[in-house]
Formats: structure tokens, C-alpha cells, sequence
């Protein structure tokens, strides 16, 4: 007998374990904004070049059951102007104007700039799309094939996604499960060593790019039609509320990659695996679609050919700007007791099942007590080092590409995905804190965050605070403090190390503490972060006013820090 449930949870009741870990909220509201988009392009000539191509895609209107996107006054200038210019349309629809200089000017400066109307609508759907799909459009076949970086016949891939998708018979279960995986198994990094589906696989890492390549393999290997996006995002936040409080969510203002998965019933719907399904914020602008980032390399591109003898090559300043000219956010949430460890939004859909889902096993019975052995003394001895510590050192973001060789004297830059995220973390309005989870018995002897100064006056430090139920409590200690003039105001981040005195060194037991920057004066400095939590847990990153007692503010993303000091064997 056919049955209607709400599979967005019922399937991944399934995958669950332990539901007290489960971050899988339902949202429902509205999003609506329309932007602003500038994107600045200066380009600084090497010498003896003989030729230079510069290519920018015009976005596109589009439609989807959760996400709308109207574009108008679309405009582009250069000065000075091109001896050559052409507008094209490739396979996958994208149009695209290529700008060419045969005499190449010293300083080229592009302007691209048009007005996005973004429409985010989170309300309760309904899919009935058959899975395994009967059959694909052959006009979309093209997503189902292999590529470069979406390596589908891979046999690993194929063998997890059909591990993941067995036993079910609709699309959208099988997307969720896929989606879920993904969510729970991959770390964010930035930049990683490679961008394909394989390596985010075998390494467990990656960036935007892996996290689209990864999903669309999965997918694409059971016979679900899956396309990568390339777009931009805006670093204006946006509040859900639930139960507890705010969650709030933040992107890098930047380039950014996600997936739209077709179905039969629906179309094309947004996902981005790195935590929504279903749909993407209306902090999102779609540029760009093709079958993986290799194909996706059009806006933005600069091609170039210079003499044999050529000792520079051009530079790429690129600013990347949106203003919003109107904003409307009413968004709740509400927490599930099942679904992936790390946290997923998405709407509610119902799809149809077979079967109903089988009754999770009881849990184990818990064993018996061991006595605890008589306490031993510690000896601290060990180097100790944790924390979440990836992030791209000392970067600056104006300038961000890597120049590829291309053969006789040619060469590209195409854009990339490196985005500066980071939190204003010294004004007087907001306080910021990110819990550390030792495993071990610790004796502190320094704790360095992931800053960059950008002038002011002042004095900083770091506070440590006990864990009062899940949110910073008790202060414990804190360190040295450090005068501003002492940072570098380089461009970049890198790490600022925040010493404890020699005698004053805390010893910590395992357990959950929480770090937060202090400051005295006028400092203007910010604190690096990482989309998602590679390190702690869900609402280990909190927020509050000053004028708050309370830290019900929980943020998405999880600051880069650093504690070190000796443990024991």
C-alpha cells in the first residue's frame, strides 16, 4: 500500500544512529532582495604581450521551485575599449562576451554590473519522481556523464552511491541521502590540494567545488542528472529563529559553486551540499552552468599571449561588491530529532514510498561500571597541539589567481573560489566566542587566532571561559595582552599568538571551554573563519549583545584558532 510521509526525515531516520546528534532543521518563510552586483576587473599588462582576451558570462534569468532570479540592467564597460569584441552561447546556455586587445594597453579596467531580484520561498512541496528515474531528457543526458572532476564511473564512487541509494525508491530520497553523506563526510578546506569528486572522497576535504564535484558523481553514477552551478554570494547575514534562539548564517563575499539536481516532476531545484537542500538563500546570484568547474571557467577568464622572451606576466585586481537595495528575511526553523550530524536546512517535501521505514533497533544495553583505577600523577610532558587550523595564510584576497600555462606562449587566469570569511570581532556592539573541546588534560601555554589588523589603536588579549551548557560561563584565565602596533597590517591573515605567563600557565581538564578576543581602545580587527564546523560542534560558535546575559546566538561557521601547550602520554 502506497503511503504519503514526510521523507526529508523518515529517510534519513534510517542513516541515524544517534539521534541526540541530529542537526536537521525544517524551515519555512520567505526570502526576498534585490541586489545590487559590481564587479571591478583591473588588469596591469606584462611586457611584450601581443595579445589579451577578457571574458565575462551575462547572467540569466531563472526559475525553480524554491529559488527565483530576475536579472535586469545588465551593463559592461571597459576602458579602454576592446579592438574586438563578441557575444557567444555555448552548449549549456550560457552567453558570453569576450573582449579582446590586439595592442595591449598598459592598465585595462572592467566593470560589469547589473540588478538581481533573488526570491527564496521555503513552504511544504510534494515530489512523486520514481527513482531509479525512468528516463532522462536527451537533452540532459549530458549530466549524467563523466568528466575530468565529477569522475562518475569511478569505482569507489559507484560503489557509495549505490550503498547509499539501495532500497529506494524516490528520487528525492535518494538525493537526500546522498546529500546527507556528503554534509556529514566532507571538511571544509580552502584552498584544497585538488577539486575533484575523488580526491573529496579519499581525503575527506575540500572547498565549494568539491563538496558540487562529490555530490554530482554520486548522483550522477545512479542516474540522477546533476549540473554545477558558479555564481556569486553576498556576505550579508541572515537570522533563522527556532526554539532555542538565532541561528545565523554567513557567507565569504565572493565566487561560490553549488549543484541544481533535475526531476522529472519539478525541473531544476538549487542544493547546496554544504548545508542546505532543496533550496539556496537569496544571498545567492547564479552566473554560470556546465557539467563541472573545468567547464564552468567563462566568467571572468583571462586568456594572453606574450613573446618567448617576456619576463612579467598581467596582474588581476578583482573586487567583487553588492548593495542591497531592498531585503526582506522571515525565516523559521525547527529542530528534528534525526538526521546528519552536522547541520542541513531544508523545506518541508513529501514524496510517496513503497514501504514504510523500518523500525530502528533498540539501543544497546549499557555495560556495567568499571571501578576507576586509583588516581595517578599527571606528568605534562607531551607537545599539545588542536585546533582548527586550516585556512589560507597570509592570502591577499585583491589578488587571489594562479596563472596557468596553456602552450606557444599562452596563457589563462580563471576565476577561483578563495573568499575572504571573516567576523569584525573588536566593536563594541556584539561579542564573539568559539568553543575548544580538549580531548586531553592540557597545560595552556598559548592560544594564537587567525587575525588581521586593519589599523586603530588599542591592546588585545584572549579570555578563556568554562562551558556553562553549551555557552561560554565562568572566565577561567587570560592571556597576555599584545599592543595593536605590534601586528603586522600586511594583507592577509596569519596567526597572532597570545602568550600565558611563564607561572601563570592554566591546567585544563578535558572537556569544553570557550575562547573569545578581548581588546581595550579603537582596534579594527578581524577573525578568520571556515564554512561549517571542521572542528566542534554545531553551536560551538555563539554571539550576544553586550547588553545580553544570554548567548542565544549561534553562527554556521567555526573561527580558525589555535591552542598549544603539553599534555600528557
Amino acid at each position: 500500500m502506497m503511503k504519503s510521509f514526510q521523507v526529508i526525515f523518515a529517510i534519513l531516520m534510517l542513516m541515524a544512529s544517534t539521534p541526540v546528534l541530529a542537526e536537521n532543521f525544517t524551515v519555512k518563510g520567505d526570502m526576498a532582495s534585490t541586489i545590487h552586483y559590481e564587479l571591478r576587473h583591473q588588469i596591469t599588462a606584462g611586457d611584450a604581450m601581443r595579445k589579451l582576451t577578457l571574458s565575462f558570462v551575462v547572467p540569466d534569468s531563472f526559475d525553480s521551485p524554491t529559488y527565483k532570479q530576475q536579472i535586469t540592467n545588465f551593463k559592461i564597460n571597459f576602458s579602454p575599449q576592446a579592438q574586438e569584441s563578441t557575444t557567444t552561447t555555448d552548449a549549456r546556455g550560457n552567453k558570453t562576451i569576450q573582449a579582446t586587445w590586439m595592442d595591449v594597453p598598459p592598465i585595462i579596467d572592467a566593470v560589469v554590473s547589473f540588478d538581481a531580484r533573488t526570491n527564496t520561498g521555503l513552504k511544504s512541496m510534494q515530489s512523486s519522481a520514481p527513482f531509479p528515474t525512468a528516463s532522462t531528457p536527451k537533452h540532459l543526458t549530458v549530466y549524467l556523464q563523466t568528466s575530468e572532476q565529477v569522475q562518475t564511473n569511478d569505482p569507489a564512487i559507484r560503489e557509495l552511491s549505490v550503498k547509499l541509494t539501495n532500497g529506494v525508491n524516490t528520487q528525492f530520497d535518494a538525493v537526500q541521502r546522498v546529500v546527507s553523506w556528503v554534509v556529514d563526510h566532507v571538511r571544509y578546506v580552502n584552498p584544497p590540494q585538488q577539486y575533484d569528486a575523488l580526491y573529496s572522497l579519499q581525503s575527506g576535504k575540500g572547498n565549494c567545488q568539491n563538496y558540487s564535484h562529490l555530490t554530482a558523481a554520486l548522483l550522477r553514477s545512479v542516474g540522477v542528472p546533476v549540473r554545477i552551478v558558479n555564481g556569486v554570494t553576498m556576505n550579508q547575514p541572515f537570522n533563522v529563529v527556532w526554539e532555542k534562539g538565532t541561528l545565523t548564517f554567513k557567507m565569504g563575499q565572493g565566487r561560490h559553486s553549488w549543484v541544481e539536481v533535475w526531476y522529472p516532476d519539478l525541473g531544476w531545484v538549487p542544493y547546496d551540499p554544504q548545508n542546505m537542500q532543496f533550496f539556496i538563500s537569496n544571498r545567492f546570484v547564479r552566473i554560470e552552468v556546465g557539467v563541472d568547474n573545468n567547464e564552468t571557467k567563462n566568467d571572468g577568464l583571462i586568456r594572453w599571449v606574450q613573446s618567448s622572451g617576456a619576463r612579467t606576466k598581467p596582474t588581476l585586481q578583482e573586487t567583487i561588491g553588492g548593495n542591497f537595495l531592498s531585503d526582506s528575511i522571515k525565516v523559521t526553523a525547527q529542530r528534528q530529532n534525526y538526521g546528519p550530524k552536522n547541520l542541513l536546512l531544508g523545506p518541508d517535501i513529501f514524496a510517496q514510498m513503497d514501504v514504510q521505514p523500518p523500525a530502528l533497533p533498540p539501543p544497546p544495553k549499557p555495560a556495567p561500571p568499571i571501578p576507576a583505577p586509583p588516581p595517578k600523577e599527571l606528568r605534562y610532558n607531551v607537545p599539545f597541539v588542536f585546533g582548527n587550523l586550516e585556512f589560507p595564510e597570509n592570502v591577499d584576497f585583491a589578488f587571489p589567481r594562479v596563472t596557468k600555462a596553456k602552450g606557444n606562449n599562452s596563457f589563462e587566469m580563471s576565476r577561483n573560489f578563495l573568499v575572504e570569511t571573516a567576523e569584525f570581532v573588536t566593536h563594541n556592539v556584539t561579542q564573539y566566542a568559539q568553543v575548544v573541546e580538549l580531548p586531553k588534560p592540557v597545560t595552556l601555554h598559548k592560544i594564537a587566532l587567525a587575525l588581521h589588523n586593519f589599523g586603530g589603536d588599542g591592546h588585545l588579549w584572549v579570555d578563556v571561559f568554562q562551558d556553562k551548557e553549551g555557552e561560554p560561563g565562568e572566565l577561567l584565565c587570560t592571556t597576555q595582552m599584545i599592543a595593536l602596533e605590534e601586528i603586522s597590517s600586511k594583507p592577509g591573515y596569519r596567526w597572532v599568538t597570545f602568550n600565558f605567563r611563564d607561572k601563570e600557565r592554566p591546567v585544563m581538564k578535558p572537556g569544553a571551554y570557550w575562547i573569545a578576543l578581548g581588546f581595550s581602545g579603537r582596534p579594527v580587527v578581524n577573525w578568520f573563519y571556515t564554512y561549517g564546523k571542521p572542528v566542534g560542534p554545531v553551536y560551538g560558535t555563539r554571539y550576544k549583545s553586550i547588553f545580553a546575559k544570554e548567548w542565544s546566538g549561534a553562527l554556521n561557521y567555526e573561527f580558525n584558532y589555535k591552542v598549544e601547550g603539553m599534555t600528557v602520554k
